[in-house]
């Protein structure tokens, strides 16, 4: 018998272990997600206040519609997988930036792409390691926001791109956007009587700009959460799979050995009946 029943079913047992693991770390993802994609509706609406309150603002002073920037100051934010077991998430960020990234200041969110970037000999000037909660992401986008001002306000960076995964269509799409300078729709009419402010209009708009900065942080960092759990997920069924592929190649095999060993005991119970006979007719012959 070229395996043994004890080891089947020991490995059954391991399997049925690992599956339960797996349902685990699925319902968590899962639940991360979905509260992920609640929050983004939350910021948005948080985003669009602001970009009201800028709009209004723009009756108290002269807004620039563009600035100039200089591809050499470039800075990448770059939103990867914190965790494992979601695939090649990270490389797709990473693959997503293409170019810029050996042009750029890199600030990279996640323990496992700052991994994965550094098996490509890519060292980022900042990173991050993305919370394990939705609702720790707001600590998270103002660290990032100050260490990116720290290089703005030093004059080494002209512009901040972020470059961010988001779930759509089952698979993992890599996205980019401004976050600096803030970019609104400056066509737009304001609505309403013009604000009262005590403040000069370019420290009102520095610091409304700011705001929205901060929630367009909120917004990539919550479509990156979303997306990386969401591949986990999707990692985690095809594991599932997998597991119970395994499972049931494993209880036809445990049956299988089951009946070997039922029939081999049957043959050793008559072959020694059938001696037993033998030497009882031998011994009366004799």
């Amino acid at each position: 018998m070229a395996e043994r029943l004890a080891d089947v079913t020991e490995r059954i047992q391991a399997i049925q272990q690992l599956g339960s693991v797996v349902n685990a770390m699925t319902g968590m993802a899962a639940t991360r997600a979905h509260q992920a994609r609640d929050q983004l509706a939350a910021v948005d609406s948080y985003a669009a206040t602001i970009a009201a309150a800028i709009l209004q603002a723009s009756m108290l002073g002269r807004m620039e519609a563009t600035t100039t920037w200089q591809k050499e100051r470039m800075g990448l934010l770059v939103f990867c997988a914190e965790q494992g077991f979601a695939g090649a998430f990270s490389e797709k960020v990473l693959d997503g930036a293409g170019g810029d990234l050996r042009k750029s200041d890199v600030f990279l969110i996640g323990t496992k792409g700052k991994a994965v970037a550094a098996e490509r000999d890519l060292t980022p000037v900042w990173s991050a390691v993305m919370p394990s909660h939705s609702h720790s992401i707001p600590k998270l986008a103002n660290d990032t926001l100050n260490a990116l001002f720290a290089k703005i306000n030093a004059g080494k960076m002209d512009r901040v791109d972020a470059v961010f995964p988001i779930w759509t269509s089952g698979t993992v799409a890599i996205s980019r956007r401004q976050l600096y300078p803030v970019k609104l729709d400056y066509h737009l009419k304001p609505a309403g009587p013009g604000p009262l402010s005590n403040l000069p209009f370019p420290d009102l708009l520095a610091s409304l700009s700011a705001d929205y900065f901060f929630s367009q942080i909120c917004n990539v960092a919550l479509h990156a959460f979303a997306a990386e759990n969401e591949a986990r997920m999707a990692a985690m069924s095809a594991a599932q799979n997998q597991i119970e592929n395994e499972l049931a190649l494993n209880k036809a095999l445990e049956r299988r050995v089951r009946q070997e060993a039922i029939t081999a005991e049957i043959i050793e119970l008559a072959s020694g009946e059938h001696a037993s006979r033998k030497n009882r007719a031998a011994s009366k012959d004799g």
